[in-house]
C-alpha cells in the first residue's frame, strides 16, 4: 500500500507529465512532503535484434544529461504500446521488424514517479529507406549503429551506456532470449 495521503496538490502539469505534493503519513508514523511525478501516457523499449545479432542503438542528446546511447524509446501517446514501439523504432532508426514480443514491464524512478514501461524485442528487421532526419533531429538523435551482443554488454560494463531503463530493457530482452540467468 503507498503512504496515507493526508492533502495533495497539482504544483506543476503538462501535456506529457503532472508533478503532485502530496502531505503523507511516513512509514514511522511521522508526516511528510512528497512529490510525485505522474508521466501521463506509459512509455515503450525497443530492442531491435538484427540476423547477425546486433542491438540497434542510437545515440541521443538529452536536454538533463547529455548525449545518451539507447535502445530506440519513446511514450505511447495514448495509443497501443506496439503500435506506439513500431512507430518509434521506425521514426529513430528507420528499421521496422516483422516480429514482436513484449519481454517484460517495469516501473522508471519509482521512488518520485509513476511511470510505466513495456519493452518489446523486435526481430526480422528491415531497413525501409534513408530517413530523411527529420524526426531523429528533432529528437536530437546524431546516430544509429547496429552493435553485436557482446560489444553492448561491454557497453554496459564501461559505463557507456548509462540510460537505466536501456540497460533493464537490455536485461529483459537477454533474459528472453535465454543468453542470461
Amino acid at each position: 500500500m503507498p503512504w496515507p495521503v493526508t492533502a495533495s496538490r497539482t504544483v506543476y502539469e503538462n501535456p506529457w507529465i503532472e508533478v503532485v505534493e502530496d502531505t503523507v503519513v511516513r512509514p514511522d508514523g511521522g508526516s511528510g512532503v512528497y512529490g510525485v511525478v505522474t508521466v501521463r501516457h506509459p512509455a515503450v523499449f525497443v530492442v531491435a535484434l538484427t540476423d547477425d545479432d546486433e542491438v540497434l542503438l542510437v545515440t541521443v542528446r538529452r536536454h538533463t544529461v547529455g548525449e545518451s546511447v539507447e535502445v530506440p524509446a519513446g511514450g505511447t501517446d495514448g495509443e497501443d504500446a506496439q503500435v506506439a514501439a513500431r512507430r518509434e523504432l521506425l521514426e529513430e532508426t528507420g528499421y521496422e521488424a516483422s516480429s514482436w514480443r513484449v519481454v517484460g514491464t517495469m516501473d522508471a524512478l519509482n521512488g518520485i514517479c509513476r511511470a510505466p514501461e513495456t519493452v518489446f524485442l523486435a526481430q526480422g528487421l528491415t531497413r525501409v529507406g534513408d530517413d530523411d532526419g527529420v524526426t531523429q533531429a528533432e529528437e536530437g538523435i546524431s546516430a544509429v549503429r547496429a552493435v553485436p551482443v557482446a560489444e553492448v554488454l561491454e557497453l554496459v560494463r564501461s559505463g557507456a551506456i548509462r540510460d537505466g531503463e536501456t540497460v533493464a530493457a537490455l536485461m529483459y530482452a537477454l533474459l528472453a532470449l535465454g543468453r542470461v540467468g
